[in-house]
């Protein structure tokens, strides 16, 4: 199976802090790979520098062979992200955002797309109201049609479920399982919600303090830790660096 994503000893380093600590892992086609640690471990700069948004200090990634830092315009139209830190715009529409979002990245038949994403995603009861009025599943809907948008094969997930009711995110779920087997996509999935990574995950990168500290499926980490779920790992992995 093809490397759609290569990250090559990635590094990110500030004056006082080294965000990112020389990382190295691949993403295959028709792959959702899991990316877990607390907050402020280095994910969000991870993705951020996957992105072609931040500069790596040093380290590559490579998009469908392609160098990010060198090609990220003649890239950008394969990718897209979500992310609960970035709000669109309140005072658009749905649909006012779905087009000005399409231009961006170039679509050609906006219109079209639109009503695929709608239809998909269940828009029809708000598009044609402003965002910020929207209660949080919906923008969440709406944020991941925006996604989707440009029909990337690349999608970068942060925290995708984030306040969902239980049926919003299973809904969510099932809707990245789908088009992940239809589009043959790659996919990074950044999530605190153990039960999601090891329902869509093949395989899992548990990072901490900027390092990637362990890897595998999840029922391979689960057995490998002498725990009874990814939850269980997670704290294990997140208390043993605490301490040392």
């Amino acid at each position: 199976m093809s490397k759609s994503v290569i990250v090559e000893n990635l590094t990110k380093n500030y004056i006082k802090k080294e965000a990112v600590k020389n990382i190295s892992f691949e993403i295959s086609e028709n792959e959702i790979l899991g990316l877990l640690g607390p907050n402020g471990c280095g994910k969000t700069t991870t993705i951020a520098m996957m992105l072609g948004l931040l500069k790596p200090t040093y380290g590559n990634v490579f998009i469908n062979g392609k160098n990010i830092e060198n090609n990220r315009i003649s890239l950008l139209h394969k990718m897209n992200f979500i992310s609960p830190y970035i709000e669109l715009p309140k005072k658009l529409t749905v649909k006012e955002n779905l087009i000005v979002y399409g231009k961006l990245y170039g679509v050609k038949k906006i219109q079209e797309r639109i009503k695929y994403l709608t239809e998909k995603l269940r828009l029809e009861d708000f598009l044609d109201r402003k965002t910020g009025e929207l209660s949080s599943g919906q923008k969440n809907r709406v944020s991941l049609a925006k996604a989707l948008i440009n029909d990337p094969n690349i999608l970068f997930l942060d925290e995708p479920t984030a306040s969902l009711d239980p049926e919003t995110g299973n809904f969510v779920r099932s809707f990245i399982e789908q088009i992940t087997k239809e589009k043959s996509m790659s996919i990074l999935l950044a999530s605190h919600n153990m039960d999601e990574v090891k329902r869509l995950c093949g395989n899992v990168l548990m990072m901490k303090d900027g390092l990637i500290i362990d890897k595998g499926t999840p029922n391979e980490l689960i057995k490998k830790h002498g725990k009874n779920n990814l939850e269980e790992v997670f704290l294990k992995l997140n208390k043993i660096k605490n301490e040392h």
